[in-house]
């Protein structure tokens, strides 16, 4: 197993599951806040291949905004016989306004280590981005965006934020770093759901996107959230062209709820 965009895009996708609504009504009840912590089990080819840990953290100030950091944690299962993975990566999110400011990626590939910061442009139309692989010099390179484009996580943050409605589908623009598409999500139907955890009462979501490469997806993600106010993702399945992948959440810790005076996100 390699690549920086493997395991980059699992730690990623553990929270999955255009831009935020400009104008959307706040749930009844927190979705998620600083302090939630959820774990995950990946399989690939059918095998357990290691674990990822997503963490909402608290406010903190980042490029001079208020922020919650929110943290996935990924590591390979040394048993499986591949060389050591870890990844790290943080996604701002700035829970007033219902979008990203920008992200890091930090990650360690057979002891080699890579690193991409994205800082979104204070209008959420543009970003710059730093890339380095250990030893070489970062390079930097400047992005015109849609506006209010999200990374993977923020989409899945966004999307948690929605009231899911069977048979609606939600859009996200996103970047990954070096390419953006559209993502869609629809709610296909509501499900009992078999976890490590026990039986759950789940939205099925299907979940469409445009990577390349070895993450170029043979058929859509599905994605099962819980169908409660939290709507926790618990199971996220993929058939990629380098294999297929299962996360499925093995333990969950719920956030504290904080009040935030939600921002207008108008230009």
């Amino acid at each position: 197993m390699r690549s920086l965009s493997r395991w980059g895009f699992t730690a990623a996708m553990v929270g999955l599951m255009g831009s935020a609504l400009a104008h959307a009504q706040e749930p009844a009840a927190p979705a998620f806040g600083p302090g939630e912590q959820a774990q995950y089990r990946v399989k690939y080819l059918g095998l357990t291949a290691g674990t990822a840990t997503v963490t909402v953290g608290a406010p903190m100030t980042q490029w001079g905004q208020s922020v919650w950091p929110i943290v996935a944690l990924a590591k390979s299962d040394d048993m499986v016989g591949i060389y050591p993975i870890k990844s790290r990566y943080v996604s701002y999110w700035d829970a007033a306004t219902q979008r990203v400011t920008g992200s890091d990626l930090h990650s360690e590939e057979n002891r080699k280590r890579r690193r991409q910061r994205i800082q979104l442009t204070a209008d959420h139309k543009g970003a710059k981005v730093v890339k380095q692989k250990e030893s070489d010099p970062p390079r930097e390179t400047n992005h015109e965006l849609p506006d209010g484009t999200l990374d993977m996580t923020g989409a899945a943050f966004a999307l948690r934020t929605q009231d899911l409605t069977v048979g609606t589908t939600y859009t996200y623009p996103v970047f990954t770093g070096s390419r953006h598409f559209t993502l869609t999500a629809t709610v296909e139907r509501r499900e009992t759901l078999t976890t490590p955890m026990g039986p759950r009462d789940t939205f099925r979501v299907r979940v469409h996107t445009e990577f390349g490469g070895n993450l170029e997806s043979k058929r859509d993600l599905v994605a099962h959230f819980t169908a409660d106010a939290r709507h926790v993702p618990v199971r996220m399945e993929a058939d990629f062209a380098l294999g297929a992948m299962v996360v499925e959440m093995t333990d969950y810790k719920p956030g504290r709820a904080v009040a935030v005076a939600r921002a207008d996100k108008g230009d």
